[in-house]
């Protein structure tokens, strides 16, 4: 039976956002994206709680969460929250593989991954939830910068199309690792305009399952609504255990903000 979530509906849905230690991983504005989550909800009627995740949170609480973000960071800061994270990797694992939605930009899904090679220091053991790994090629390689248009893979999305009525996504990146997919990853988006992944093979992030990893900065949400609303059912859909139909919202300004980096890309999105 299709559920339509609105102001109106008797069901009175609750979603718990988990966001992966923001005084460490948020550069770029990704606070941005848990406010998008947040206000997409409440302007429907859902309830969200947000714990942000860090040192003092136990497995318990880590069990609870409906939805996780992880934000980007600089490589100092990956390794301080690696050493935290691999004590709560079953965990972590767990959400994932129960298919809680997830998503994890720029520095978070190189900590999902096999591994993380950084310029300087110790390679950093990933928690191996998408198979690929990410090495910084040094100092004296260009970082990847600029601004970006890709277009999601929706079949690797597991939705109907439906979720997502607009293929196209825009961000902003800036990161000197580079990701490389695995037999197994499927990539999140492919790249119309931009580097990507690793400025070679025309990928864009991965996904597993429910999860989505991508290095779109702006922050990703609030210019790429459709992501938001994917996430925000999935969650629901997983939780509430049938099939959910959002209240439409007005997306003009959203919209208008993806034509503008299209334009000045000159791109037709």
């Amino acid at each position: 039976m299709t559920k339509n979530i609105s102001h109106q509906s008797s069901l009175k849905p609750h979603l718990v956002i988990g966001w992966l230690y923001p005084q460490l991983m948020s550069t770029y504005g990704d606070r941005g994206n848990i406010l998008v989550l947040q206000k997409r909800c409440a302007w429907r009627g859902i309830k969200t709680e947000l714990i942000n995740i860090d040192q003092s949170t136990n497995d318990q609480r880590l069990t609870t969460i409906d939805l996780l973000f992880g934000g980007g960071a600089q490589d100092r800061e990956q390794a301080i929250v690696m050493k935290d994270l691999m004590k709560k990797k079953s965990v972590i694992k767990s959400l994932i593989e129960s298919e809680k939605p997830a998503l994890f930009v720029c520095g978070a899904p190189q900590l999902m991954g096999n591994y993380y090679e950084p310029a300087v220091g110790k390679q950093i053991e990933g928690l191996g939830i998408f198979d690929m790994f990410s090495k910084h090629p040094g100092s004296k390689q260009d970082r990847l910068i600029g601004n970006v248009v890709a277009k999601i893979e929706i079949n690797n999305l597991s939705s109907p199309q439906s979720l997502v009525p607009s293929p196209y996504i825009v961000g902003f990146e800036n990161h000197g690792g580079r990701t490389y997919l695995g037999k197994s990853a499927k990539p999140f988006a492919k790249v119309v305009k931009g580097f990507g992944n690793n400025g070679e093979d025309g990928t864009e992030g991965v996904v597993y399952k429910n999860a989505i990893g991508s290095y779109l900065h702006g922050p990703l949400l609030p210019k790429n609504s459709q992501i938001a609303d994917w996430l925000i059912t999935k969650a629901l859909e997983i939780k509430y255990k049938k099939e959910i139909i959002l209240e439409k919202l007005d997306d003009s300004l959203e919209q208008k903000a993806k034509e503008a980096i299209a334009n000045r890309l000159r791109l037709g999105v």
